[in-house]
């Protein structure tokens, strides 16, 4: 396969679609992505990831990619297409194989791959990758690579991410409608993770909240694995409807006032300041305290987290996440959104903003909403330079998306 130079990373939200344009440059070690292009469109096709209108969809895609291609001044000839949590699902497997010879060989590895992967997924998923866990050599656990190891008995723990095969297709079909090939369907959660966590965070423990507008996504990632995946619908348009409610404003009124005025905690508002809000000729002048609008979105907020640490206290993860909580999409963005993570969660809490390997215009991206798109071009770049560097014996038996991932842990 030949060498992309020019990758591009394609984030479909419920309520704004995203691409980045992003070069290839350098070889091996020294390779750099430098980022060119980023398109931005409003979306409404999209419900909590599902494709509702797919004609609606097309024309946020088209959108969002013409406007990163005219900013970077260059043409793709396709895209790396994030795939939502609420469209897969994920269980775990185990598989057991008798090791021939007595030196776990690489057709030792993949024989034992086969037997994890020979579950049923039903009629409706498909799989999108294998995570193994860990390996079992007689009885010894905790092993990331057994190849070369001696022993009799191999074992692996997989953890299996499966993806709706109606919604991938549907999702496609609207990329592919808009002009772009989709060259691969990606998991959001690894792709962000890629652009914002640090290998620190992934070996000591901590949870990716994705705060989207159609749903809340939690990613625990502890030595240097994905552990558990889980997404919640009381997310971002929960808040816009308590505004919409509160204030007696429109959807769009709501969403600006919460992008314009919105704190995430109350106690940073000054209780004198009044804001205008938006009215009809009937109305009249409208105005109130900023302090209710940071009200009304803190209580919101406040019940997401809550449910957010019930999910990684179920996942068995309450009081391991040393790293603590790093927070990423829109809903991010939102000035006191640290300081009630860090009330409620009683842990380091951080924003998620794309820094890491990337260069050119990285004030475009600089900002938790990019961090599944910067993810994806990140992940086009190492596939494109993956295909190029021909295959090694661990590459035949894992696949590319396995080396990627060995390369991201």
């Amino acid at each position: 396969m030949k060498r992309e130079s020019v990758v591009a990373g394609l984030d479909i939200g419920s309520t704004k679609t995203c691409a980045v344009i992003a070069e290839v440059a350098g070889e091996g070690r020294s390779v750099s992505t430098k980022i060119l292009g980023v398109g931005l469109a409003r979306t409404t096709g999209v419900r909590r990831g599902v494709v509702r209108d797919i004609d609606e969809t097309t024309r946020a895609v088209g959108s969002a990619v013409r406007d990163a291609e005219r900013m970077a001044g260059a043409k793709v000839t396709g895209v790396y297409c994030g795939v939502s949590a609420e469209n897969v699902r994920t269980q775990v497997t185990k598989g057991l194989v008798a090791v021939t010879g007595n030196e776990v060989k690489a057709a030792d590895v993949k024989r034992v791959h086969e037997v994890a992967l020979s579950v049923s997924l039903g009629d409706e998923h498909a799989l999108l990758l294998p995570i193994p866990q860990e390996y079992t050599l007689d009885k010894q656990g905790g092993i990331n690579d057994p190849v070369g190891m001696t022993g009799m008995r191999l074992e692996v723990e997989m953890r299996i991410v499966a993806v709706h095969k109606q919604s991938a297709q549907n999702l496609r079909k609207a990329v592919e409608r808009a002009g772009y090939p989709v060259h691969e369907l990606v998991l959001e959660p690894l792709a962000a993770a890629q652009a914002v966590l640090t290998d620190e965070e992934k070996e000591l423990g901590c949870a990716l909240v994705e705060l989207g507008g159609g749903s809340t996504t939690v990613a625990i990632f502890h030595d240097h694995k994905l552990r558990h995946l889980s997404s919640d619908r009381c997310a971002g348009a929960y808040v816009t409807s308590d505004l919409v409610h509160g204030l007696s404003v429109t959807q769009t009124d709501a969403e600006r006032l919460k992008e314009r005025w919105g704190v995430a905690y109350t106690p940073l508002v000054d209780p004198d300041e009044m804001i205008e809000l938006p009215s009809t000729p009937g109305q009249g002048a409208r105005h109130a305290k900023r302090e209710l609008v940071a009200h009304i979105v803190h209580q919101r907020l406040d019940e997401i987290f809550g449910r957010v640490l019930d999910q990684i206290g179920q996942a068995g993860y309450a009081g391991r996440l040393a790293a603590g909580v790093v927070l990423t999409g829109g809903g991010a963005h939102m000035a006191g959104i640290v300081e009630l993570g860090r009330e409620v969660f009683a842990m380091p809490v951080r924003k998620g903003v794309p820094e890491r390997g990337i260069k050119g215009l990285v004030d475009s991206v600089q900002a938790p909403r990019y961090a599944v798109p910067v993810g994806l071009a990140l992940y086009g770049m190492r596939r494109s330079l993956g295909d190029a560097a021909g295959d090694t014996t661990v590459d035949r038996v894992l696949g590319p998306v396995k080396r990627w991932l060995q390369e991201f842990f």
